[in-house]
């Protein structure tokens, strides 16, 4: 569930190439959100970015960074990595959609199905989870998240100041509009 955050919140860690973007490379507005795979509010919430990438065509990037919370969300780390290697193959937002629209079911057959499903190399695919080899990739967003003083998933930042969706999605839209208009 989200929590209301100090306005005053920063993004601890800048784009990098690395990052999950969807929209314009060169777009002048980032809209970045730290999530968690399992997390109701998330789900809730993932419909809201593409709306926006919609309404403001070639202004807005969004990039998506993991937020797993293993207490609350026991196969979220899970889903993450999975993302993970579903972006290894050039699959990452197919996993994230997918992800989300089946938030109930994130067991480990669930996910293998997924990726088979987005037509994933399975064999890649099953080395690369039987080694965790995206862990280190998953734990970095969540230090980069912590660094950024983050407690609860979707947080949500614009051009790297936190947003406050505690009353709803609108909120968000309306500092996206904002912040398009600044930056014509």
């Amino acid at each position: 569930m989200t929590r209301p955050q100090s306005h005053a919140a920063s993004l601890a860690v800048a784009p990098e190439p690395m990052d999950h973007v969807e929209g314009s490379l060169h777009a002048r507005v980032t809209l970045l959100e730290y999530g968690d795979f399992e997390c109701p509010s998330c789900k809730v919430a993932a419909p809201t970015p593409k709306l926006l990438l919609e309404r403001f065509p070639n202004k807005i990037r969004f990039i998506f960074r993991h937020f797993p919370v293993p207490e609350a969300h026991p196969h979220a780390q899970m889903a993450a990595e999975v993302s993970e290697a579903a972006a290894a193959q050039g699959k990452f937002w197919q996993m994230h959609d997918v992800l989300f629209e089946n938030q109930a079911h994130l067991k480990d057959k669930d996910l293998y199905r997924y990726a088979a499903d987005l037509g994933l190399d399975m064999a890649r695919y099953t080395a690369e989870m039987d080694d965790h080899i995206y862990l280190q990739r998953v734990r970095e967003h969540v230090e980069g998240a912590r660094r950024s003083h983050i407690r609860a998933t979707p947080t949500f930042f614009i051009d790297g100041v936190v947003q406050d969706i505690s009353f709803g999605m609108k909120a968000l839209h309306d500092a996206v509009a904002a912040a398009v208009a600044r930056h014509g």
